[in-house]
């Protein structure tokens, strides 16, 4: 019975990510050049696939989100692109 509530009660936790756009210098050259991701750069960018549409809406960053290169790193690590999710999240939706 111990061992049941201890599993559900870990099941429930659930880890916050600080969206953190420092998080993605492992991204750097792949974003810069023409170079394929590293596999900490797709690791980073699965952890802070969350903040993607944030980063998205600063102008700061939203060159190099809406870069080519950065389409092509999504879709080479497997991370939806953020303009799928752009508009829920003007609408009060995360997703």
């Amino acid at each position: 019975m111990i061992f049941l509530v201890l599993f559900l009660s870990e099941l429930l936790v659930t880890e916050a990510v600080t969206c953190n756009v420092m998080e993605l210098i492992p991204c750097v050259t792949a974003i810069m050049t023409s170079q394929p991701p590293s596999t900490s750069c797709c690791a980073k960018l699965k952890e802070q696939k969350s903040c993607l549409s944030t980063y998205l809406m600063n102008p700061n960053y939203k060159p190099y989100v809406k870069s080519p290169n950065a389409k092509i790193i999504l879709k080479t690590c497997g991370v939806p692109d953020p303009d799928c999710c752009k508009d829920s999240i003007k609408k009060g939706h995360r997703g």
